[in-house]
């Protein structure tokens, strides 16, 4: 079924409840396991449909902020979930007491278990306020980020479409830019800095009322953080500073040299990695996606049947509009068993990234989108970025087809990228553990803090104060994931680590880094992160020897990359 196409209708939480109570008592009378299971079926139908309306708001608003039905439909669902929640945890604390657990357990894989455990730990009715509150404080940071008009060169620019000319080949021209956006922020510093003082504080209000020290320890519960600690992320950060800090400011001093520019390099210069400036799309929005059909049509015949799927449903919204909210993003519509895509073309690389990268989400949604529960679908977040992060690395395949006469020239910046995103991505993690583990900081100090990190994880950067907005320690405040999704960030990093250990494969032999991708995907969600990896002959991000291997082998690889020609 097409997009379009598809019914929305609110549910009302009276009517959510009353259900789920009922099955929450159906489940505590069930006299056998195949009666239990009947009623377990029925609950996955009921969650599937309240996701699926919810999920179907969220995608119609992002595509246009400013529809007023969908705008009130979000405000709607973002207070009703918390509330919705409670049920759901009723739900799960009948599961765990059922009698016939190990039954549901040999069926669907102790997955389910130890993911409900950890659920409960994150929820209390007396939160529920706190939650709605949230909801409304994220939803205010995205539509003032959405309302984004900046001028630049006499015209009005949203900040992805201000994105391309962050890159422009002219020095001057490409600062001015990075000045107009970084002005806008300061003018709304203030809006900034009150939403996160609120989020701050509301979170650790939140941690507190449920027992723990502060928000650290939920934040963690609430990802869904089953397979790894506090101390594995502290140990993944130190071999971060050791291996890639030191490669990735190699990488940049070779940048700065091929353009002509001291080290380090300006936020400015740094956006750019080459005099001719960066890859670009060889073709239109059109064309991309039809490039990209032929980059799964050749992959293999699961994701050719995928990506033709997509096309032929309309389950992509790609270009970049006024009032359509910034990012991209896949998630899920469980009613209709399929993912959609949201994007922001702008006419730069990141154009193919959204065709590879949320496409790898998608692809994983799909292959696994007959799985029950339908929670086993998706893995865990730092899971589902492998999906999509290696899926650009096969994706090189095709550079031709996608960039054309610059896909050499992309070939070198997507590695050198991946490698320089890890410190950054790294730093954003370690920057909210230094927030919620210090909660009265406040806003200056934190933009001090954030300074602090960038002298240690991007020594390549310049704190000149040319752009005031960066170089005084405030740019993580367009980072969404800091203000939407708590200890996010560190997903990005560990699913790179494992995605450049796909790119080592496919060096080697594609079609074998293939079976060992499918071996990962089709797993779904069914087990834990570090199995998944285990399960697919994969190395654990968090194992030291795994970072150290990847750098010998890109630092090589890019020192001997031929750039003859490109300037």
């Amino acid at each position: 079924m097409k997009f379009k196409d598809m019914q929305y209708e609110r549910i009302p939480v009276e009517k959510i409840a009353e259900e789920a109570t009922a099955l929450i008592k159906e489940l505590k009378d069930a006299k056998n396991f195949s009666d239990a299971d009947a009623t377990f079926i029925k609950n996955e139908n009921l969650q599937k449909h309240v996701e699926t309306m919810a999920n179907l708001t969220h995608i119609r608003h992002s595509i246009n902020t400013e529809d007023r039905f969908y705008d009130e439909e979000e405000n709607y669902w973002n207070n009703a979930a918390p509330k919705i929640q409670e049920y759901k945890q009723e739900w799960i604390k009948t599961l765990l007491l059922s009698p016939f657990k190990e039954d549901f357990e040999k069926k669907y894989g102790s997955i389910v278990f130890i993911n409900a455990e950890m659920d409960l730990k994150t929820f209390s009715p007396e939160i529920i306020p706190d939650l709605q509150k949230e909801n409304e404080l994220v939803t205010a940071y995205e539509k003032l980020l959405a309302s984004a008009q900046i001028s630049f060169e006499g015209k009005s620019y949203t900040i992805s479409q201000i994105s391309p000319f962050k890159n422009d080949r002219d020095d001057s021209r490409r600062l001015s830019a990075w000045k107009a956006e970084g002005q806008w922020y300061k003018e709304n510093q203030k809006e900034l800095d009150s939403l996160y003082d609120q989020l701050v504080a509301l979170r650790t209000k939140m941690g507190k009322k449920l027992g723990y020290k502060d928000f650290t320890e939920l934040g963690y519960y609430r990802m869904q953080r089953n397979c790894y600690d506090k101390k594995d992320v502290e140990k993944f950060r130190e071999a971060v500073q050791k291996y890639l800090v030191p490669l990735a400011a190699k990488v940049y001093e070779k940048q700065a040299k091929r353009l002509g520019k001291s080290y380090p390099l300006s936020f400015s210069d740094a956006a750019m990695e080459f005099r001719s400036g960066n890859p670009k799309p060889a073709g239109t929005p059109d064309e991309i996606v039809a490039a990209g059909k032929k980059f799964y049509d050749w992959l293999s015949p699961e994701t050719s049947e995928f990506f033709n799927h997509m096309i032929q449903d309309e389950l992509m919204d790609l270009l970049s509009t006024k009032g359509k909210q910034g990012g991209g993003y896949c998630t899920s519509i469980p009613d209709y068993k399929t993912p959609f895509i949201f994007a922001n073309f702008n006419g730069t690389m990141h154009d193919i990234d959204v065709i590879t990268h949320e496409a790898g989400h998608a692809f994983a949604a799909y292959l696994n989108r007959d799985r029950v529960p339908f929670a086993t679908i998706w893995p865990g977040m730092e899971a589902c970025e492998v999906h999509s992060m290696s899926m650009e690395f096969f994706g090189e395949a095709f550079s031709e087809a996608f960039f054309g006469k610059d896909a050499r020239k992309y070939n070198y910046s997507h590695l050198a990228g991946a490698l320089t995103f890890i410190p950054y991505g790294t730093m954003v993690d370690h920057f909210q553990h230094i927030v919620y583990e210090n909660p009265d900081l406040s806003p200056t100090e934190r933009h001090a803090e954030w300074k602090k990190l960038v002298q240690i994880y991007q020594p390549w950067l310049k704190l000149d104060g040319e752009i005031p907005f960066y170089s005084e320690g405030e740019g993580w405040q367009r980072q969404h994931h800091i203000y939407s999704m708590p200890f996010y960030y560190i997903d990005y990093c560990l699913a790179q680590t494992v995605a450049l250990e796909f790119w080592n494969k496919i060096q080697k032999d594609q079609k074998d880094a293939w079976k060992h991708y499918m071996d990962y995907t089709k797993q779904g969600g069914s087990v834990v992160f570090t199995e998944l990896l285990k399960n697919a002959g994969m190395e654990s991000p968090f194992e030291e020897s795994c970072l150290r291997g990847i750098c010998e082998t890109a630092a090589k690889y890019l020192s001997d990359y031929d750039l003859t020609g490109i300037e």
